[in-house]
């Protein structure tokens, strides 16, 4: 219908004819934009003509077009109304038509309608009424539509057929199936007459939900009516009974329309062919599409887009590429629908070849397709077939046919030219990938699989660029990737290259996030720490290690105790010493000797005999006599007594030798006391009898006026009996030859 389609114009050339010249009161235009928008009788104050910068007078703003433009820049308040009051003191029908026409949006167009006719300034015709109807149908503001169409009587404006069409339509657009059903219904209950007009909305609302029954139903109804079905109305029940897959009925009423004497046109055959390649019977589309061009219907681009859609469903690609090229030669142009249908055919039957010829097309015509998810199966297809310069070609024309590229594009070209060993091409698009952001868009629906960029990182860090191959990760970690495979190629990145630092960071990050790490990152990371003579930072490396769960190398230990002994962190490797014995660790005794030593020499005595206990707990080597021997003759007399009262207190297997090392040491020394009390000790297990020494610390004592001392050291002097050498029958201190 005519009004429902043409866009009424009022021009402003037209008021003086229409209205009077009055006086407007300037204060009506308090803001900046309500002096733009002053009628034009206030010549003075806003001329109705505006100059663009060049000084070249621009054609006169119509006034509809300046209301539309008031209510999209202000709130709808009533100085808005009297704005517009005072720009067009007097409404006609045609301007209230074309400020609905051009409203930015639905609810503007209702609140000017309910306005205008609110405020007496007009009654609304019945163009009105349609116009505002078809908005708020648009909209989905069902409820407003239905309640002006139904209080139309009220105000003398007559209703019609299409009134209810049009929000049948707008109902079943919404998905309120009910609703359409309800209003097609009352429509006779209100004296409105129901023609194939009404009925053919009605059938394309229900049908579309799969009501195929209930269409039957009103079908036989219009028929018990007199309404005779048109073509456009069977067209309608064919597209809905393939739709609700009802092929049998769809054939009857095919049937029917032709025994009616109604002839299929190329819709009808379009929809019958669809129908039929939905059940994958491609013979009798086939057929179908023969018979249409036996009648002299010429296909159309949609009639060979559906063939090929079949032939492809079928796999029968060969067929759609024969149809492609003979559309193509009756110079009917493949349209986008066209291609996003053949290429994932070709695809899928690995017509590597003919895809890429076909994509050159679309290209050189400009054509995007539909669906985009089909340049994801040219590419992987492409990297499938070898021809990986094809795939680039694939991101080349997307970027040329403006469709964004997404991270998963660049993966799956990253991933191929890794394998390839192509990383030259790999780390070009990877620039691009971190440059542009392209994993942080948050429109993708593409990402980009570990598989590709796990290649890409272990690339990158085995070739000295760590650096570049965080901030890819970086960005992939906003979006919630922790692959441990990438986290532990990083560590092993810059571990080799030298900064422990940056790789002790990524491994924090690691343990904050509840990700594995590999005993192998671990070693480098412990072993670029002891190249930089970071050995502190790499006993901490260690403890977080074993803390982890993994069993560093002997070596490993070895390394680390070395660099803190070397460093004089002698307690820092003696606690790295008690770790590697706990671990079950055996070997490396003769550093572990060293450091017991050197706590025994720095005072650390209660320590090393606690690492000394752990060794024996564990069934380690350590020779007391030795120490004996070190910690006497360079005068560590109290390490030494401790030491040698230890080793008694635990029957261990101390050499005569070196008690009487001990006891020259502490007599020399002038601790005739102690000298005196771990005698006593060592003649009470039998361990010495005849010290050379002996009567010097009687006489000692008596000089000091420990004489009771003195008499009782010599009473067990002359009680003798006490074997010479060690005690027979007791534990071990596992001595070392």
């Amino acid at each position: 219908m005519a009004f429902l389609s043409v866009s009424k114009r009022y021009h402003v050339n037209l008021i003086p004819k229409a209205y009077p010249r009055i006086s407007i009161p300037f204060h009506f235009f308090t803001t900046t934009q309500d002096l733009n928008d002053a009628p034009p009788q206030q010549q003075e104050q806003v001329p109705s003509t505006r100059r663009n910068p060049r000084g070249k007078t621009r054609t006169p703003e119509k006034i509809e077009d300046i209301i539309c433009r008031m209510m999209e820049n202000r709130a709808w308040t009533t100085r808005l109304q009297n704005s517009i009051r005072a720009l067009v003191p007097e409404f006609d029908h045609s301007l209230v038509y074309n400020v609905l026409h051009g409203a930015k949006n639905s609810e503007h167009a209702l609140q000017f309608f309910r306005w205008v006719e609110r405020a007496g300034l007009i009654r609304h015709d019945r163009e009105a009424h349609m116009k505002i109807i078809q908005i708020l149908g648009r909209a989905s503001k069902l409820n407003h539509a239905r309640c002006i169409l139904l209080d139309m009587p009220k105000k003398g404006v007559e209703w019609d057929e299409d009134f209810f069409v049009v929000l049948i339509d707008s109902y079943g657009k919404a998905g309120i199936v009910q609703e359409a059903v309800k209003f097609f219904q009352i429509m006779e209950e209100l004296g409105v007459d129901r023609t194939i007009k009404s009925y053919d909305a009605f059938f394309k609302v229900i049908l579309r939900r799969g009501r195929y029954m209930m269409a039957k139903r009103y079908f036989n109804k219009m028929l018990s009516e007199g309404i005779e079905p048109t073509r456009h109305t069977y067209n309608i029940m064919l597209w809905g009974f393939f739709l609700s897959l009802r092929l049998d009925t769809a054939n009857r009423f095919y049937e029917d329309m032709k025994t009616r004497g109604i002839s299929p046109d190329v819709v009808t055959y379009n929809t019958m062919i669809n129908g039929y390649t939905r059940f994958k019977r491609m013979e009798e589309a086939e057929n179908l599409f023969v018979e249409m061009k036996a009648k002299n219907l010429a296909p159309t681009v949609i009639s060979y887009t559906t063939m090929i859609k079949g032939y492809v469903a079928v796999e029968q690609v060969d067929d759609g590429l024969r149809l492609f090229d003979e559309m193509k030669s009756f110079g009917i142009k493949p349209n986008a629908t066209t291609y996003s249908t053949l290429l994932p055919g070709l695809c899928d039957a690995g017509k590597t070849n003919e895809a890429k010829t076909i994509l050159k097309e679309m290209v050189e015509r400009y054509v995007a397709p539909k669906d985009n998810s089909i340049f994801i199966k040219l590419l992987n297809s492409q990297c499938k077939s070898g021809d990986l310069n094809a795939a680039a070609d694939v991101l080349k024309a997307m970027v040329r046919l403006s469709i964004p590229t997404e991270a998963g594009h660049y993966g799956v070209l990253i991933e191929n030219f890794c394998k390839a060993n192509e990383f030259d091409r790999a780390v070009k698009l990877l620039d691009k990938l971190v440059e542009k952001e392209i994993v942080l868009r948050p429109e993708n629906s593409l990402e980009i699989e570990a598989n590709a960029y796990n290649p890409m990182i272990q690339y990158l860090c085995h070739h000295g660029q760590t650096g570049k191959a965080e901030v890819f990760f970086r960005q992939l970690m906003k979006k919630g990737v922790l692959d441990p495979i990438a986290f532990n190629n990083l560590i092993r990145g810059h571990a080799k290259e030298g900064n422990p630092s940056l790789a002790f960071e990524i491994l924090k990050i690691m343990g904050r996030r509840g990700v594995p790490k590999d005993a192998d990152a671990y070693k480098l990371l412990i072993e670029s720490y002891l190249r930089k003579g970071e050995p502190a930072d790499a006993k901490t490396t260690l403890d977080s290690m074993i803390e982890d769960g993994h069993l560093p190398e002997s070596d490993i230990f070895k390394s680390v105790m070395e660099s803190l002994f070397e460093d004089g962190r002698i307690q820092t490797a003696s606690r790295v010493m008690k770790s590697m014995v706990e671990k079950g660790v055996k070997e490396h005794m003769d550093l572990v000797f060293k450091i017991v030593e050197a706590l025994l020499m720095r005072g650390h005595v209660e320590e090393a005999l606690g690492r000394i206990e752990l060794l024996m707990q564990n069934g380690g080597a350590t020779n007391l006599d030795s120490l004996l021997s070190v910690l006497s003759e360079k005068g560590k007399t109290i390490a030494a007594l401790k030491l040698l009262d230890f080793g008694l207190e635990r029957d261990c297997n101390i050499d005569v030798s070196s008690y009487e090392k001990v006891l020259d040491a502490l007599l020399s020394a002038g601790k005739t006391l102690n000298a005196y009390s771990i005698l006593c000790k060592i003649m009470e297990k039998g361990g010495i009898s005849n010290w050379s020494s002996l009567e010097d610390l009687i006489k000692s004592l008596n000089q000091e006026g420990n004489t009771k001392q003195a008499d009782i050291l010599s009473r067990m002097a002359k009680g003798g009996g006490a074997a010479s050498g060690s005690k027979r029958g007791k534990k071990q201190a596992a001595v070392a030859s």
